[in-house]
């Protein structure tokens, strides 16, 4: 596989890195991506197609590079490359390690994830964002072409940075169309890419990425016989219309061709399916009122922590949290049983946690804070975890994985101190003090 740049040619960054391409690692709608090697160890190089690279388009990945975003969940331009022409230029970035795979092949079910990594990556994508718009930026293309994820940990990986803009510019692309918001898929006057149309694409992602259905792809996508960019306009601009709409079911997934979503949406819990539901009915017409990154956040965490696994198959799931009823297994149908819970009360300002305590159950350092920067479910954050008695099958207890001793409270009222390493037994009523944090065993 050939490119615009041979393997050998040699370029230098504005800053003066030294660069030798050593081969092509792919190619999209806006370039090639080529792997590179530098002083410091092999990166990736995006170098532009001429009808791409436009002055506007070097203009915004001029201001991305002085913009230095260092956060390590996005492959973010890190040097402006200029090749022997005026018109041909490109950037720096790291490479995507091989743990991180597309979402399309989530969708086409090339890949073995669990419902944990799933919620996992949905929480992370949405914090992703959020960090981004926070800094004033718009993405304009959140799609399944540009988010990748571990499928193991949830872990996600934004790629494909180079058409994030100050929000209110109106340089660069309005993004992909199945993503687009109907206001922007229109061009209704006055409306233009920015966070309020991000929020959109974030929602259709984080459906298709729980639901592995498109939100707005129903009985009306069936119907049309051909598949051109008026029928892509009508079906996600001009007519939007939510699968699971509450006051119209004409657009109603059909129960063989589309019979997965009506699974999927099942299965999920209330919380997630109302937020869902506000997003694609009201957020449809109004960009006000789509749902928050902080919104998405909570709910996704809360679901999280709440996953239970099924005592007869095995499957993980989700559940509503608080909820002392769980209702049945998705894959076997068997009546599920809810395990105590950890309920978690942050210093001031208050904020209360629900961990369910089943076989998998941890505690990660964001749960012992109100209002955490970044969640992270890894390792290197591990506050304590659920441990069987190595000669009692069956009696369970909560061992230290942090730093610190713990003061642990019986219902008796009488107290003791689980160092780190120790485990204290499982019992209900009894609570912990976890650096600053209450802990409290209560039943399902």
């Amino acid at each position: 596989m050939s490119g615009m740049l041979d393997t050998g040619t040699r370029l230098t960054t504005e800053d003066g890195v030294e660069l030798q391409v050593a081969g092509l690692l792919g190619t999209g709608g806006q370039g090639e991506v080529y792997r590179v090697r530098t002083a410091a160890g092999d990166r990736a190089l995006k170098w532009y197609y001429p009808a791409c690279a436009t002055p506007e388009q070097e203009d915004i990945v001029r201001e991305l590079v002085e913009r230095d975003f260092d956060d390590d969940r996005f492959l973010w331009p890190s040097a402006f490359v200029r090749g022997t022409r005026p018109d041909a230029f490109g950037y720096l970035m790291g490479i995507r390690p091989d743990r991180f795979k597309g979402l399309p092949d989530l969708f086409a079910r090339r890949l073995r994830t669990t419902p944990r990594a799933l919620l996992a990556a949905g929480l992370y994508m949405v914090e992703a964002y959020q960090a981004l718009h926070s800094r004033g930026i718009a993405y304009r293309d959140i799609s399944w072409g540009n988010v990748f994820f571990d499928p193991a940990t949830g872990d996600v990986l934004v790629c494909d940075n180079d058409n994030a803009v100050v929000e209110g510019e109106s340089s660069g692309i309005s993004g992909t169309m199945k993503f687009m918001a109907p206001e922007l898929v229109r061009a209704d006057p006055g409306a233009r890419p920015g966070t309020q149309s991000d929020l959109h694409s974030l929602a259709v992602l984080l459906f298709m990425l729980l639901m592995n259905h498109h939100p707005l792809e129903g009985r009306q996508e069936l119907a049309i016989r051909c598949f051109d960019e008026a029928a892509e306009k009508k079906l996600y601009g001009r007519q939007p219309l939510f699968v699971f709409d509450p006051q119209d079911g004409s657009n109603e997934p059909d129960p063989v061709e589309q019979s997965t979503v009506l699974h999927t949406w099942d299965a999920a819990p209330e919380v997630l399916r109302d937020l869902f539901t506000h997003n694609f009915t009201v957020g449809l017409r109004d960009p006000a009122a789509r749902v928050r990154e902080s919104q998405w956040r909570d709910a996704l965490r809360a679901v999280l922590d709440g996953v239970v696994d099924c005592a007869h198959c095995g499957r993980q799931n989700m559940t509503e949290p608080e909820e002392t009823t769980a209702g049945t297994c998705w894959s076997c149908r068997s009546v599920l049983v809810l395990p105590p819970r950890l309920v978690l009360t942050t210093p001031s300002p208050r904020a209360e946690r629900h961990v369910r305590l089943g076989r998998a159950a941890r505690v990660h350092a964001h749960h012992l804070v109100p209002e955490p920067t970044r969640h992270d479910y890894g390792d290197a954050t591990l506050v304590a975890e659920l441990t069987e008695h190595p000669q009692k099958p069956g009696r369970f207890g909560l061992a230290n994985r942090s730093g610190a001793a713990w003061t642990g409270t019986r219902s008796d009222g009488t107290t003791q101190q689980i160092a780190p390493g120790q485990t204290v037994p499982l019992r209900s009523g009894l609570e912990l003090d976890l650096d600053g944090a209450r802990a409290v065993v209560r039943p399902k």
